[in-house]
């Protein structure tokens, strides 16, 4: 890992920052591809990989997701380059979304942090439990 931060001189588009600074583009780069409804929609981009999906089955497939919040999510995933989108020209325009090869190279990490929840979500609610009957 380099130590240069971003907006220094000498650094180079694409050169490697430190998520610690906060002027570190990596810490918006966190917040996008940190949030529920990206690891549910990779999850399930992942599972058709290499085939598309239209934006109706996405969001019957990600239970709770409300249209615009499934549309920003997207528009997000696409815009990083993690997603690839493709429309027809019917009308009205079918939208097809499949992960790219750098999208699914994001399914491992964000799967593991599934599992991980998944499997300590016992622990935590225990934990906070404990937190809110305990007096401050």
């Amino acid at each position: 890992m380099t130590t240069s931060r971003p907006g220094e001189p000498g650094q180079r588009p694409g050169e490697r920052g430190d998520v610690l600074n906060p002027l570190c583009p990596t810490r918006q780069l966190l917040d996008r591809i940190g949030t529920k409804w990206t690891s549910m929609a990779v999850k399930v981009l992942a599972e058709e990989a290499p085939d598309e999906l239209r934006f109706a089955e996405l969001r019957r497939r990600i239970s709770g997701i409300s249209q615009k919040m499934l549309s920003v999510t997207l528009q997000s995933l696409v815009r990083d380059g993690l997603v690839a989108r493709r429309v027809e020209p019917t009308v009205p325009p079918a939208v097809h979304y499949r992960l790219t090869e750098l999208g699914l190279s994001l399914e491992g990490p964000l799967s593991a942090l599934r599992v991980w929840a998944e499997t300590h979500m016992p622990e935590i609610d225990r934990s906070n439990r404990l937190a809110d009957a305990s007096p401050t």
